[in-house]
């Protein structure tokens, strides 16, 4: 089947099938809805059995106006009372993420979404987590690792050191970064020195930080200077300042960008002027990602639309950023290699396959 290329790239069918590589993806956004409304009623949680009405309760409406507060209220960590809940949704939510075209993930969980409630051993939860996902990643064909998260306004650094070493413990070859999510006004960067610090120091994981989404470019420059940043979350301030610009070229250090999410919690409203086309025009290493999309009721196909339309990308530039966002994952050269080659060849075999000579 070939088409035009103006056509295809407004074509959500055809575009899901472009291999994507994604770097900034929450789990805890990420849900199958039938299997969570399963868990919902067998776990006797206040929702309607009908579908519909389901779906409107737990996502974020699709063409409201931004509302931080009602996409926040959307995140709860009370659906699971048992550890098969837990397996259940992550598996069915990964094994769909080919259905989006994902070729690869590094996708990020917090244990303590996922244990709160019940107060589960969070060791349990994060292994939990990973044999789940890796069995439908394998299944579905998609490479997966994993970042663990640490939210700024549930534990202090020092608790948080104590979980990280935990976890570091385990010693799960899958978990390769350290994200540092949450409240950025409220807990700004110089909260958590001592903790990335020792994260830094043990020279183990990544580490990409929530910074510059509601926050001015000040906090993307204290994210690497005194968190050690590899990659920074949103970073859409990073617009205003072209000296920051300069450093994150200079140094390798990618922005995972979310159209979407941006718009609808309000912190870049004018989504056609989103920054990601302008930085990524100026040679920022900027990558397109979904965030939350089940929460959005969108996928990652719904930004890669955006940005074509928006920024005129062509699928060179969506090569490019791919190949972008592929140097700037947490992985050993080798593996870093072996997957830009896999990448090349998928997107040939799309290209073949779509696209007219």
């Amino acid at each position: 089947m070939n088409m035009a290329t103006g056509d295809i790239r407004s074509n959500k069918v055809i575009m899901k099938e472009f291999p994507k590589v994604e770097l900034h993806r929450h789990l805890e956004g990420t849900f199958h809805l039938p299997t969570l409304h399963r868990i919902a009623m067998q776990n006797g949680l206040p929702y309607t059995d009908d579908m519909d009405a389901f779906k409107s309760a737990v996502q974020f409406p699709k063409d409201s106006e931004p509302d931080f507060l009602t996409f926040l209220s959307k995140f709860k960590n009370d659906w699971y009372r048992s550890h098969q809940d837990v397996h259940d949704i992550v598996y069915d939510s990964v094994r769909h993420f080919s259905d989006d075209g994902l070729f690869y993930i590094e996708l990020r969980f917090s244990p303590e979404h996922f244990a709160f409630h019940n107060d589960f051993d969070r060791m349990e939860i994060t292994r939990i987590v990973i044999d789940a996902a890796n069995a439908a990643a394998a299944e579905a064909n998609v490479l997966i690792r994993y970042l663990v998260t640490f939210n700024r306004g549930k534990q202090n650094q020092y608790e948080m050191i104590d979980l990280y070493r935990t976890i570091r413990g385990l010693a799960i070859p899958e978990i390769v970064g350290i994200d540092l999510a949450g409240d950025e006004t409220q807990y700004p960067p110089d909260q958590f020195t001592e903790f990335f610090r020792t994260v830094k120091e043990d020279g183990v994981y990544g580490t990409t930080i929530h910074a510059g989404e509601v926050s001015p470019a000040e906090q993307v420059w204290e994210s690497i200077d005194r968190l050690h940043a590899g990659r920074i979350g949103h970073g859409t301030s990073t617009i205003d300042d072209e000296a920051l610009q300069k450093r994150l070229i200079d140094e390798g250090i990618v922005l995972e960008q979310c159209i979407t999410s941006n718009y609808q919690t309000g912190s870049w409203v004018d989504e056609q002027n989103h920054p990601l086309g302008r930085l990524y025009r100026s040679g920022v290493p900027v990558t397109i990602n979904s965030d939350d999309p089940t929460i959005q009721d969108t996928d990652l196909t719904d930004d890669y639309i955006k940005a074509c339309s928006y920024f005129d990308l062509s699928f060179d530039d969506l090569e490019k950023l791919n190949l972008i966002a592929i140097e700037g994952a947490f992985l050993p050269d080798r593996e870093k290699s072996e997957l830009r080659k896999k990448y090349l060849a998928a997107v040939k075999q799309f290209k073949d396959r779509f696209l007219v000579d």
